[in-house]
């Protein structure tokens, strides 16, 4: 009976000691979180693949912007395997989630590093300009439209960086989109305008002050 129970140890103790190994996958995600560069490499250097999907329906580089981690931004893009083009599960870029969070040297960084301004040209499709009119922008928008970004461009539903802007980010953001000449005329799949954005989102005074006026269309509740 202990003879029996010893080689039930025996067989059971590789078994154990596999369970108490972190998972490579998510010790390298976990790392990028923590920001260490020097973690990051080494995986990388151990056969990593720096655009793998985890679980969580994100990539390595989309990890490092989502958690501010630049120094394993920097890690990742020392890889020449990393594809900054590669889109999550959810089809985002990279350089949309650093025009998201207005990071504007991460953004300059990733499209140093090949990432397109405007990859897909003429299509209904979210891009970095919206993302960029979406949340605090620091510059980004501006730097954007002087690469080349579409000023009026339209995402899947027809919305606009400018409708973007009102509903949703910065008013600074609003302003330049003005300035250069963005169209405010245009609606989206649902009819709606940048005014009726700016309304929805309490800013229809602010709207007005930078010179957008509502449409007949518009003025209905």
């Amino acid at each position: 009976m202990l003879n029996r129970r010893l080689a039930l140890l025996g067989a059971l103790a590789p078994l154990a000691a596999r369970a108490q190994q972190p998972d490579p996958l998510r010790e390298f995600f976990r790392m990028i979180e923590l920001d260490s560069r020097s973690a990051v490499l080494e995986a990388l250097l151990r056969g990593m693949d720096p655009n793998v999907l985890a679980p969580n329906g994100q990539r390595p580089l989309h990890w490092a912007l989502m958690h501010e981690s630049g120094q394993a931004l920097d890690g990742l893009l020392a890889d020449p395997r990393t594809d900054v083009e590669a889109e999550n599960a959810s089809g985002e870029r990279p350089l949309m989630l650093a025009a998201l969070r207005g990071r504007l040297a991460w953004a300059q960084l990733l499209v140093r590093h090949g990432a397109a301004v405007e990859p897909k040209r003429g299509q209904k499709t979210w891009g970095a300009l919206h993302y960029a009119c979406s949340g605090p922008d620091q510059g980004v928008s501006t730097w954007l439209l002087d690469q080349g970004a579409d000023i009026n461009a339209r995402s899947e539903n027809g919305s606009t960086p400018l409708m973007m802007a009102f509903g949703y980010g910065s008013l600074d953001s609003a302003d330049v989109l003005l300035k250069r000449g963005a169209d405010t005329t245009l609606r989206n799949d649902l009819g709606l305008d940048a005014w009726d954005f700016a309304r929805k989102a309490g800013r229809s005074d602010a709207a007005q002050r930078m010179g957008l006026r509502p449409t007949s269309v518009s003025e209905k509740p």
